[in-house]
């Protein structure tokens, strides 16, 4: 990473970005160019291993290329927000982003139910009622995160951190 001053590397810095995003990017390895597709996802520690698990048909251009090769890579970011240099006039835009690169795993049709729990508790707080009756027609994976870094550009427009450090004082 070029910019080391924005680099997150504390795991649970980035898990905070990564309970912001609502969205992650799950890029895929295809003939010529990378096969890349946003999707709900749910965050999971077991045995201090990090997963992320998704859902989607069971047929389909990502599950075939998934199951030709595991190795995906995968983006989410949050925070947006443009910060202007009336001076300069110029801009820039702020944000916090986690990346990284993981094994996509399918889930047997046990431990689907999990995954969609593990999946809904990302965007629902209280435990939901599945139709059990779906879960036979849709495929439950994960990720199993091999790596991960973040990256953080303060939304706080530089001169105002001056002056808050002044007033501080």
């Amino acid at each position: 990473m070029r910019r080391k001053d924005r680099e997150i590397t504390d795991f649970d810095e980035m898990m905070k970005i990564i309970a912001k995003c609502d969205t992650c990017r799950v890029a895929m390895f295809d003939e010529t160019f990378p096969y890349i597709i946003p999707l709900s996802f749910g965050t999971d520690v077991e045995d201090n291993q990090l997963y992320l698990y998704f859902h989607g048909a069971k047929i389909g251009k990502k599950i075939d290329l998934m199951k030709q090769n595991k190795n995906v890579s995968f983006e989410m970011d949050c925070e947006h927000n443009i910060i202007l240099y009336d001076e300069r006039m110029s801009c820039t835009m702020g944000y916090e982003s986690v990346i990284g690169y993981g094994e996509v795993e399918f889930l047997s049709e046990e431990e689907k139910m999990h995954g969609l729990k593990v999946l809904m508790r990302h965007y629902h707080e209280e435990d939901f009622k599945f139709n059990t009756k779906m879960i036979g027609a849709i495929e439950v994976f994960r990720i199993k995160v091999l790596s991960m870094t973040g990256k953080k550009r303060d939304n706080i427009h530089p001169e105002e951190k001056v002056k808050r450090h002044i007033s501080l004082d």
